[in-house]
């Protein structure tokens, strides 16, 4: 035999050599949790290692982040039920916790990357990422601009990059006039573009008590069935003015990942949401994984699927692993 192939595997310097994909730290972007209140920690039963931050909390909290090389991090609140209404007037309330939040970290941690979740459901008495009318529809153009008031406020807290994870039609284009206008034309959007109705975010929702109060989010999530509808999405993003495209989740639509970047010449990024990191967590812990080796295999074929930027609540524990 001339072909040998596994000549390039005899030895663990050789398979570095021609290894094809690499994953980094600098990939990632570590979702956190703030809640109000002083001196409070409490983690999230359904995501092992994953907690809820008071702010005082979450600054001593960055300093270990930091301290691990994670450059970038993700917000996002927890809020009390008597912080919700239906037009989600306390997400743009200056000096609400999470705008402080954002300034307080963006204030003693400058270095580190701020990205800010927009969308209404932790907000919403309604538990959906747009405003609901009297019949239970979520309408569209009047979410717009409630989530225009958020990005200005975000922005103005200090954030970096603007998560729109509504999928409302139209919003990217409404985000950056409403940021160009007050002046934030180095904010930039990171589009939810693919953000598929999955059944992989309870932990999420459990982490954040914002599960919708009726019905479910599928006229506005995407049915996880669609391909070529996650190219339409994306390409209305791109056309808005997206800095970088998302998929959400990101283990089971590898394929729509590897789709947009096939597509598009600017970032992709995906979301290695809750559930996929719940699962994982939960067979390690019954002896049924080796949870590390789970891991990194899971991130590695989501980097070699197209991802450039990987939002994932593994972050931490990779980042220790390459210390």
């Amino acid at each position: 035999m001339l072909r040998r192939p596994r000549r390039n595997r005899q030895s663990a310097a050789i398979r570095a050599m021609v290894e094809e994909t690499t994953l980094s730290v600098n990939d990632f972007i570590y979702p956190m949790f703030v809640m109000e209140g002083n001196n409070l920690t409490s983690e999230v039963k359904s995501m092992p290692g994953i907690y809820r931050y008071s702010i005082d909390k979450i600054l001593e909290e960055m300093s270990v982040v930091q301290d691990l090389g994670i450059r970038s991090i993700a917000l996002f609140p927890l809020l009390a039920e008597d912080k919700k209404d239906k037009i989600a007037s306390e997400s743009y309330r200056k000096g609400n916790v999470y705008l402080e939040a954002i300034h307080q970290i963006k204030s003693k941690f400058p270095e580190i990357a701020i990205m800010s979740d927009v969308a209404m459901d932790p907000y919403s008495s309604d538990g959906h990422d747009g405003y609901v009318d009297e019949k239970g529809n979520i309408l569209n153009d009047e979410s717009l601009e409630i989530l225009a008031k958020m990005t200005v406020a975000q922005a103005e807290a200090g954030a970096d990059i603007v998560g729109p994870s509504d999928m409302m039609d139209g919003r990217v284009r409404v985000l950056r006039e409403a940021l160009d206008s007050k002046g934030f034309i180095n904010v930039s959007i990171m589009a939810y573009s693919a953000k598929y109705a999955s059944a992989f975010y309870g932990p999420f929702r459990d982490a954040l008590d914002s599960a919708p109060k009726f019905g479910d989010k599928k006229t506005y999530q995407m049915n996880p069935a669609n391909v070529r509808e996650a190219l339409i999405e994306a390409e209305l993003d791109y056309s808005e003015g997206a800095d970088f495209l998302m998929v959400k989740p990101a283990l089971a639509y590898l394929d729509i990942i590897k789709s947009l970047n096939d597509n598009f010449d600017i970032p992709i990024a995906a979301y290695n949401v809750s559930g996929e990191y719940a699962m994982v967590k939960a067979a390690a812990q019954n002896g049924w994984l080796d949870g590390t080796k789970t891991m990194v295999e899971c991130l590695t074929s989501i980097k070699r699927a197209g991802a450039k930027v990987i939002l994932t609540y593994f972050a931490k524990e990779y980042a220790s692993l390459t210390k």
